[in-house]
């Protein structure tokens, strides 16, 4: 069962290369940032308050503050403010935020446990390659089904990530899989309104990896065949293709840990590559300084992105709120030809209104161009016809901030303080230095510090 040899290695002895070790403290360090930001932004308010109600035994710390709760209410909390503001990272192959499932079981439990930073580590690479192999073994399948493919196998993720901090067998842990599976889902349908429910998913993802975790360890057991059926997650939530022997395929020598990237736009991943021709298209000579000169916008999409970034139903020219701006290619494509970049402050409440954007988004027509590939890794080409008849043309080969072109180590540094402030900047030191740390209590003494 592919469910047993996934726990029995998630939970044996890891030695990862040094390379899989940066590359999971780098995407711990970015989603921390993202994680304050969020608490910050107010718009996981909500989330925040529900998990102080939940309460429980004081065996975690709201990131960002001073509360100690109960790990599974921590790691509600945490994951919808990782994700909050849509700025965390992205596995193409998956097409999964990684961190933003990882993080909050593995802050949670460790602090619950009081493990050492090599554990923590260690317990997240494990959780970084379970939520991106499970994702990718269904190429948007779980998407085409209308679900959230983070959610979908984030649990899965939590689950191994709280089995291997608590000491469990191989298999408990396979149990803990098993019952994580009947926890899947997180509908697509906030698509439609802007509604918040996509920034929830990844907290939902770890409290219920944890429960099913603390479940299997006390005896409760869950279905060794959860992927590979019959009835399993892929044969009840995935269309198309799926191939689930890919999920242990290759463990402990092909690490998709090295191929997560990290954003630099605070916006959908499948609109990355747009956005970043767009900034070519504008450092072309022709382009013009003012944008009336602008007749029309055309624009290259993938087909697996198109129904996410320009789907039916939707007016994608004045979104109904700043969520969902960050998933329609026409406004955000057409901020940036207007401002030179995204950013956070694209997206405020205030700027969604904008008229300059309104009508050149009205201008902006996409195709569907069959590149092949994956979406979220997918070139990008945008063409600016002037009222003229001039053109001016813009391309990537794929979206910046990828495992082929990653953000530098001070580029992160500098897009977490810029998301954590000033008074983050400990944090920084002391998450490069994780391997060495006995536990996380300076971490979060100095999350504490940030967000006050």
């Amino acid at each position: 069962m592919i469910a047993a040899a996934l726990a029995d290695w998630a939970t044996g002895p890891l030695d990862p290369p040094a390379a899989v070790r940066r590359a999971a403290l780098r995407h711990l360090l970015d989603g921390l940032g993202t994680a304050l930001a969020g608490r910050r932004g107010g718009t996981v308010d909500p989330a925040l308050h529900v998990a102080r109600d939940l309460g429980g035994p004081p065996e975690a710390t709201l990131l960002g503050g001073r509360d100690s709760i109960g790990a599974p209410a921590a790691a509600l909390a945490a994951g919808a403010m990782v994700h909050a503001l849509d700025f965390d990272d992205t596995h193409a192959a998956g097409l999964v935020h990684a961190t933003a499932v990882v993080l909050p079981a593995a802050f949670a439990v460790g602090e619950q446990v009081g493990a050492s930073g090599r554990d923590v580590l260690h317990a997240a690479i494990a959780g970084y390659e379970t939520v991106c192999r499970v994702a990718a073994a269904a190429p948007h399948g779980f998407h085409a089904r209308g679900l959230h493919a983070t959610m979908v196998a984030g649990v899965f993720s939590s689950a191994l990530v709280t089995a291997r901090l608590l000491r469990l067998d191989a298999a408990r842990a396979t149990d803990a899989l098993g019952i994580a599976g009947s926890q899947a889902g997180g509908l697509l349908a906030f698509l439609h309104t802007g509604a918040a429910t996509k920034q929830l998913h990844p907290g939902f993802a770890s409290h219920a990896g944890i429960l099913a975790a603390r479940l299997a360890a006390a005896g409760a057991a869950g279905p060794a065949n959860v992927f590979d059926g019959p009835h399993g997650v892929f044969d009840a939530l995935a269309a198309g293709p799926v191939d689930p022997a890919s999920i242990i395929a290759g463990l402990g020598q092909r690490w998709e840990t090295l191929r997560i990237g990290i954003k630099p736009y605070p916006a959908c991943q499948l609109s990355h590559a747009a956005i970043d021709a767009a900034r070519a298209a504008r450092r072309q000579p022709g382009f013009p300084a003012d944008p009336a000169a602008i007749a029309r916008i055309d624009v290259d999409v993938h087909p697996d992105s198109a129904p996410t970034v320009c789907g039916p139903g939707r007016d994608l020219t004045r979104p109904a709120t700043p969520y969902a701006a960050k998933f329609s290619l026409p406004w955000s494509v057409a901020a940036t030809l207007l401002d030179g970049d995204l950013t956070t402050a694209s997206y405020r409440p205030d700027a969604i209104d904008r008229a300059d954007v309104t009508a050149l988004a009205a201008r902006l027509h996409w195709r569907i161009v069959a590149t092949g590939g994956h979406a979220a890794d997918a070139p990008g080409a945008v063409v600016v016809t002037l009222a003229d008849g001039t053109t001016v043309r813009g391309a990537v080969p794929r979206s910046g901030g990828g495992p082929d072109t990653p953000l530098t180590d001070d580029e992160l540094a500098a897009k977490f303080l810029g998301n954590a402030g000033p008074a983050g900047a400990p944090v920084v030191d002391l998450l490069r230095r994780l391997d060495d740390l006995d536990d996380l209590d300076p971490i979060m003494a100095a999350l504490a510090a940030a967000g006050d």
